[in-house]
């Protein structure tokens, strides 16, 4: 009897929880939460083809000025997150940006602004299986600083405002109690949301890049949040992330 060793299954052919196997996608690959939210992505990209579709991992490629551009959801929270980072870079994938959707903590934050996250607080319990209580989660350096002058110059141009900061990275969403918010928000923290610290820890472990830009949902700390219902600012937001997430891909040359 042998020990299965993960790191050594699924390294070729399609992958197990993703479905896409290597030389399917692109290097580069935009990663919203919500496989509905796939679409946005595709509406700005040229010659625009399924991939798959499995679980919560909806992924199509599509070309952005040019150059090949995958989007593929995430699911909701870092266990899913990880899952498909880690599938994604066996399939050739070496560049992931998160463009999701996120809560603000502190008061001049707006709904519909955009957020580039400098570092997450890991407060999950993927990223422990991974490594030590002390390793950072932190995003690559050159992607983040292009992601906050392209969303600074496109706001200008668009009447948004953008903003950077570290945010926090929860497991549970109805744990979030309001002494738990104001705790953060002292912290200094900008933002909370449920999946880039996978994404930016996995990458390092696995020499990737990887970059958060987001769209906020609702602010915890003014109470300008609007839950199940439809939102025109977030929407909004989601449009201006996704922009900005393309655009800067192109400026790097990636």
């Amino acid at each position: 009897m042998e020990t299965v060793d993960k790191s050594a299954v699924g390294v070729t052919g399609p992958q197990y929880h993703v479905g896409v196997a290597p030389g399917e996608i692109s290097e580069v690959v935009l990663m919203p939460g919500d496989p509905f939210r796939v679409q946005l992505i595709a509406d700005r990209l040229d010659d625009v083809t399924e991939v798959a579709h499995k679980r919560e991992y909806r992924t199509v490629n599509g070309y952005y000025k040019g150059r090949k551009i995958t989007a593929c959801s995430s699911g909701m929270g870092c266990p899913s997150t990880a899952i498909g980072v880690e599938e994604l870079a066996r399939a050739g994938a070496k560049v992931f940006i998160r463009v999701g959707s996120t809560a603000a903590l502190q008061p001049h934050i707006g709904v519909g602004d955009l957020v580039v996250s400098e570092g997450s607080y890991r407060n999950d319990g993927t990223t422990a299986a991974y490594v030590p209580p002390a390793y950072p989660a932190v995003p690559d350096l050159e992607l983040t600083v292009m992601l906050a002058k392209v969303a600074a110059e496109l706001g200008e141009e668009r009447g948004f405002t953008a903003h950077t900061g570290i945010n926090a990275t929860d497991d549970a969403f109805y744990a979030e109690s309001p002494e738990w918010i104001a705790k953060l928000s002292s912290m200094g923290l900008a933002n909370v949301e449920m999946e880039s610290s996978a994404m930016f820890v996995v990458a390092r472990l696995r020499g990737l890049r990887a970059g958060m830009v987001c769209a906020v949902s609702g602010n915890l700390v003014t109470g300008d949040v609007v839950y199940g219902a439809h939102n025109d600012r977030l929407a909004t937001g989601w449009d201006h992330s996704i922009e900005v997430a393309l655009e800067a891909v192109h400026r790097l040359g990636l």
